[in-house]
């Protein structure tokens, strides 16, 4: 609640100040998870070839604040949370001195492209068919 000479009253003071306090210690916990290290992992070392993974990674946060509630009670309140996401995408593979990026294809992509381009052209084609007939039938009972 705020005063008549508008200052915060202390309840909401503690309130922002929990809530920037929760919101910096999540940036920088997330913000630290979310490095190049995540994105280019641990380099595997094998029989000559060296394989670097590759993913994309990304973090988020939020928070929230409270304040009084109507009446006699005081209210609280506060919250917060976030996550990191890390896909792999593929790999680097380094052999006889050339480097090599090698994606990760998602089988269902090579699956779900090609029918939902298929079954696109077979609704497609029947629509435009409905529409030619319907202005047939109309062209044909005007004269």
């Amino acid at each position: 609640m705020t005063r008549p000479d508008g200052q915060a009253t202390p309840t909401e003071l503690t309130t922002a100040d929990a809530s920037a306090a929760l919101l910096e210690r999540l940036a920088d916990k997330l913000g630290g998870r979310a490095s190049i290290a995540a994105v280019f992992g641990e380099p595997v070392f094998r029989e000559g070839v060296t394989v670097v993974p590759v993913a994309r990674a990304g973090f988020g946060f939020g928070g929230g604040a409270g304040r009084e509630k109507a009446g006699d009670k005081d209210g609280e309140g506060g919250g917060g949370g976030g996550g990191v996401l890390a896909k792999p995408l593929g790999f680097i593979e380094i052999k006889d001195g050339a480097a090599t990026y090698k994606p990760i294809r998602d089988p269902w992509v090579d699956v779900a492209l090609p029918l939902a381009t298929l079954l696109a052209g077979v609704v497609g084609s029947r629509a435009m068919r409905a529409v030619a007939k319907a202005r047939l039938g109309r062209r044909d009972k005007a004269e």
